[in-house]
C-alpha cells in the first residue's frame, strides 16, 4: 500500500476542480489498496466529505489573505515522514511556504499541482498582484517547485502556458492528465430531479453553464452573447448554475433585465447530485466561455453525459474537444461566445446528437479518472522506488 498525504487549502467542493480531483483520485487508489489522506485549513467538520476513503486533517482556518497557520508547519514536520509521498495542491498561500520548509531536502518525495495558477491570464488581468506573486515566488513558490520530484500539469497546454511565468523558473514537469468519474444513476430520474428543482424553467429547452460564478469564467460574456442570440432562438433558455463566490449574480441579473432577457436566464445557485447530472443530461449543450481554465472538470462531466460542449480556446482541453468532434470552440470574447451559440443552433438535430456521442466517446478515451489516477500513481511509485535505490547505494 502506498500512503499519500495531499496538502490542499480546503475540502469544500464549491472550490471546484482541485478538491473534486483529489477525492476522485483517492477513490480509485483506495480500490487498488492505496490510501490518500487530506491536510486542509478548514475548521474541523466544516466541509465533511462523508464518503472520503481516507482521513481528513482539518487544522483550522488560516489568518489573513495569505492564510497563515501556526500549526501547519509543525504538523507537517511531525507527520509527513509517515507517508510515502506528499502532493501539494495550489500556490500563493502560506501552505506553500510551510510545505517547502517541511519537505525540501527530506526523504519523502513531494509533488506539486499548480492547477493553472501559472497561466498568463492572471498576469494580464491582475498586473499588480503579479508583482506581489513574483516577490513571494523568490522565497516560497519558486523553491517549492524547484525542489519538487515533479511539478504536475493536467494538460500539455497548461505546461506550455506556464513556461517562464515567474523568475527564476526551474521546473521538473510531468503532464499526468486529469479526469473525473463516469456518470452513474438513472438518467430519467436525474432529469426529473433537475426539472423539479427548476419550476420556473419548466420543460423549456436550455443551454447550461455550470461552474463557479467568477470573473474568469466569462459569465458576463455569456449573458451578452445570449442577449444577441435570444431573439432569433425563442425556444431556448439559459441556466447559469454554480456558487456565487464573488457576488456577481446580482450584476448579471441586473444586466439581463436591461437586455430584456431576465425571464430567460435562471440562476439556481450550486446544484449537486442527481440534480446536477440531470442538468447535464437535459441541456441542449454545455457552455463555458472562460478566460482561463486549467482543465475543466465540468467540461469532462458534460461530455460523460453525451452533452455537446461549447467552450473558449482558453479551456486547456479545447484541442482534444475539437479533435474528437465533441463540441465547438471560439475565442473568449462576446463575439466568440455569440458564435458558439449561433453555430450550435445552426446544427441539425442529427448533427447535435452525433456531437453529443462524440463528446461521450472523447470522455471515455481521455478523461475517465481511472486513467489519470493510474498515470499519477505510476509516477509516484517510480519516484519512491528510485529514492529507495539511492538510499541503498
Amino acid at each position: 500500500m502506498t500512503r499519500i498525504l495531499h496538502v490542499i487549502a480546503s475540502s469544500d467542493l464549491r472550490a471546484g476542480g482541485p478538491i473534486e480531483g483529489a477525492r476522485r483520485f483517492a477513490e480509485v487508489w483506495a480500490r487498488d489498496g492505496h490510501r490518500q489522506d487530506l491536510l486542509t485549513l478548514d475548521a474541523p467538520g466544516e466541509y465533511p466529505l462523508q464518503d472520503y476513503p481516507g482521513e481528513i486533517f482539518a487544522l483550522g482556518p488560516g489568518r489573513g489573505l495569505y492564510e497563515y497557520s501556526s500549526t501547519l508547519l509543525p504538523w507537517l514536520q511531525s507527520h509527513a515522514g509517515k507517508y510515502d509521498a506528499v502532493i501539494v495542491s495550489g500556490l500563493w498561500r502560506y501552505m506553500v511556504r510551510a510545505a517547502y520548509r517541511a519537505l525540501s531536502g527530506g526523504s519523502v518525495p513531494y509533488f506539486v499541482y499548480t492547477h493553472g495558477m501559472l497561466d498568463p491570464w492572471f498576469r494580464k488581468a491582475m498586473p499588480r498582484k503579479h508583482w506581489v506573486k513574483q516577490a513571494t515566488w523568490l522565497f516560497a513558490e519558486g523553491p517549492l517547485i524547484r525542489d519538487a520530484a515533479k511539478v504536475l500539469f493536467t494538460t500539455e497546454e497548461e505546461r506550455r502556458l506556464a513556461e517562464g511565468a515567474f523568475w527564476p523558473y526551474k521546473v521538473n514537469a510531468a503532464v499526468v492528465g486529469y479526469g473525473t468519474r463516469d456518470v452513474e444513476g438513472d438518467a430519467e430520474a436525474q432529469v426529473a430531479a433537475f426539472r423539479q428543482a427548476m419550476p420556473k424553467l419548466g420543460n423549456r429547452r436550455f443551454l447550461l453553464f455550470l461552474s463557479r460564478i467568477h470573473e474568469k469564467k466569462g459569465c458576463d460574456l455569456l449573458v451578452e452573447a445570449f442577449a444577441r442570440f435570444a431573439s432569433c432562438n425563442s425556444d431556448l433558455d439559459l441556466v447559469i448554475a454554480g456558487p456565487d463566490q464573488s457576488g456577481l449574480v446580482s450584476g448579471l441579473s441586473a444586466r439581463s433585465e436591461e437586455l430584456g432577457i431576465v425571464n430567460r436566464i435562471h440562476f439556481p445557485g450550486m446544484i449537486n447530485g442527481d440534480v446536477k447530472f440531470g442538468a447535464f443530461r437535459a441541456a441542449e449543450a454545455f457552455v463555458l466561455p472562460s478566460h482561463q481554465e486549467n482543465f475543466g472538470v465540468v467540461v469532462a462531466e458534460a461530455m460523460a453525459c453525451c452533452t455537446p460542449v461549447l467552450i473558449s480556446d482558453k479551456v486547456n482541453i479545447w484541442q482534444e474537444v475539437v479533435a474528437d468532434g465533441g463540441g465547438l470552440v471560439e475565442p473568449d470574447t462576446v463575439i466568440g461566445a455569440t458564435n458558439l451559440l449561433t453555430r450550435f443552433a445552426a446544427l441539425s438535430p442529427d448533427e447535435r446528437t452525433a456531437m453529443g456521442q462524440a463528446a461521450r466517446n472523447g470522455f471515455v478515451r481521455r478523461f475517465r479518472v481511472e486513467e489519470a489516477a493510474g498515470t499519477l500513481m505510476s509516477l509516484i511509485e517510480s519516484e519512491i522506488a528510485k529514492r529507495r535505490i539511492d538510499r541503498q547505494l
